[in-house]
């Protein structure tokens, strides 16, 4: 197997450089070229190639030899067979390990009530569980989408949600944290992420709010006993509302306090995820290409 030496984030802007990328989307292809996501473990970057034969496919490691401008301008590339894979998936840059230990900071601080801590522990106790949520991604393209992203973004969202509760001395900040923790886990199921990131036929089926909801009402029916009426439906309807309205794909738009401290938490911290992003990819003092994201360009 081939040791992967250089990585993108070691090429400097107007540098030619001869190193190996995966290719993790096609954007747009004809006869003579193809536009493509390609990237390594160290971020992504969109490129412009050739089109030889027709044969760029997603997942396929490429040798390739181009100038990084704000995109990847690539003269020559030839396909590599012998590779380890973990060398192309983006990762996030800070241990998975220090994110969750502090994502259990928040939980020993503001979890508390026994129920909470029953709903905590069915997923958090559970390594399956944790085996995929310390390896999952925040999303396909739009924020956090590089291994370990959605642990990333849960910590995020739980910082910014406790900052939130306390400066409007939130009435349940409890449900808030805990919602905080939980609103993304449908992801494990929605997004796969061993190779190129993609929707999974569930994900795509089914979406992670509506596969959320069913993790939680299997965890509810485990000890049914526990839980009071009011703390599932605000737990649930946290995690049904948390994208604000349905254009956004939430079932319901946000009917509680604590809904909307959440949906207001997750969208900074995805759009903030997002913008930095752009800055690794664009000089300063220059423009960034239109981003749908952000819904514009940014001079930065």
């Amino acid at each position: 197997m081939s040791t992967k030496e250089n990585f993108l984030s070691d090429m400097k802007s107007g540098e030619r450089m001869k190193l190996s990328l995966m290719v993790m989307r096609i954007l747009f292809r004809d006869s003579s070229k193809v536009v493509c996501i390609l990237a390594d473990r160290s971020g992504e970057i969109k490129a412009n190639l050739p089109n030889k034969k027709d044969d760029i496919i997603e997942g396929r490691v490429l040798e390739i030899e181009g100038i990084k401008d704000n995109n990847l301008d690539v003269k020559d590339y030839e396909f590599v067979s012998n590779y380890n894979a973990s060398d192309y998936l983006p990762t996030v840059s800070r241990p998975i390990e220090d994110i969750m230990n502090d994502i259990e900071d928040y939980t020993k601080k503001y979890i508390l009530s026994e129920e909470a801590q029953n709903l905590n522990d069915y997923f958090f106790n559970d390594e399956k569980f944790l085996e995929r949520f310390k390896k999952g991604i925040g999303g396909v393209s739009m924020h956090h989408n590089y291994i370990g992203g959605l642990a990333e973004h849960t910590l995020s969202v739980m910082q910014v949600t406790e900052m939130l509760c306390a400066k409007y001395n939130c009435r349940r900040t409890e449900i808030a944290i805990l919602a905080a923790k939980l609103h993304d886990i449908g992801k494990i199921h929605e997004l796969y992420f061993d190779g190129p990131f993609k929707y999974t036929l569930r994900g795509e089926m089914e979406g992670h709010i509506v596969i959320g909801v069913e993790m939680i009402d299997k965890a509810v029916m485990s000890k049914p006993e526990i839980y009071s009426e009011d703390f599932i439906m605000r737990i649930k309807g946290c995690v049904v509302q948390h994208h604000g309205k349905l254009e956004y794909g939430s079932p319901r738009e946000m009917r509680m306090e604590e809904a909307f401290i959440l949906n207001y938490a997750d969208s900074i911290d995805a759009t903030m995820n997002k913008i930095s992003q752009i800055k690794n990819v664009t000089q300063s003092g220059t423009w960034s290409e239109y981003d749908r994201r952000v819904e514009t360009k940014l001079y930065l």
